[in-house]
């Protein structure tokens, strides 16, 4: 299934599937606990992001075309922080600059399989993992690079966490409907421009493995948002360096999920 979480013509938050033509069919329940086709149709007025994710784990280096680019040796665990849950934006919703990311000029794009924690998983061999994902969509690791190299005491959480920081959407795509995570293509457009096109394939760790190794000890609640690594492409690599500026419009696209479009603007 093909879920979307929306705002109504009265602004009521609701789910649905089989969106087209500015409608989706209405869903009743939650994604967690199970849904049920409410047998009607309804407008949908603002898309938002297929989840609020309670945590947001990121992969960093985890392409081994993107760790060559980068000049950095494959790791032998993966890299691992983390977003604020509130840098999340909706499909549509303006990445926004902060004043404070402008001097120099360093956001840049990166494109990313997202994987959603459907049940509480807690020590899961990755055998099993992916039992444990209720599904997938796109996402944005929207990063300030020098916030993220020079400003955040070799931590990485600061540059990564600015508000609208971390796109995702435009659906969730239900697990049942994606068996192999590790055989999908994955493009950055900017401007109309590829500037990043990948595939799952090349992926150092995969998603099973990350949810083992993120599991070990610890519980990845359900609406835990695992954003998989990029490809290679960045911007900060290319000579000269290519940054989001205001009137640029990104678009993720991951095969099988969807397009995630978002415009580029300045904070007033």
């Amino acid at each position: 299934m093909r879920i979307v979480r929306f705002l109504n013509e009265e602004g009521k938050e609701c789910c649905g599937y089989d969106f087209r033509d500015g409608h989706a069919t209405l869903l009743d329940g939650d994604v967690f606990h199970g849904l049920q086709d409410a047998g009607k149709r309804g407008l949908v007025k603002k898309l938002l992001a297929p989840l609020q994710p309670v945590a947001i784990f990121c992969i960093g280096l985890n392409y081994r075309r993107h760790a060559v680019e980068t000049g950095t040796k494959a790791p032998d665990y993966p890299v691992l922080f983390m977003k604020n849950p509130a840098a999340l934006a909706h499909p549509g919703d303006p990445i926004i600059l902060p004043p404070v990311c402008m001097n120099p000029p360093q956001v840049d794009y990166e494109a990313e399989l997202v994987a959603v924690i459907g049940r509480a998983a807690r020590n899961i061999p990755a055998s099993r993992a992916l039992d444990y994902v209720l599904g997938y969509t796109a996402g944005n690791d929207v990063s300030a690079r020098w916030w993220q190299q020079h400003a955040g005491a070799s931590q990485w959480i600061r540059g990564k966490s600015f508000d609208s920081f971390c796109p995702l959407g435009p659906e969730l795509v239900t697990a049942d409907e994606i068996p192999d995570p590790q055989n999908l293509r994955l493009r950055c457009i900017l401007n109309n421009e590829v500037m990043q096109d990948g595939s799952t394939s090349d992926m150092i760790f995969s998603v099973a493995e990350l949810i083992e190794y993120l599991s070990q000890g610890t519980t990845l609640l359900p609406g835990t948002a695992i954003l998989t690594g990029t490809p290679s492409g960045v911007g900060f690599v290319r000579q000269p360096p290519v940054f989001l500026k205001a009137g640029d419009t990104v678009a993720v696209e991951v095969e099988r999920i969807g397009v995630l479009t978002n415009s580029v603007i300045e904070e007033k």
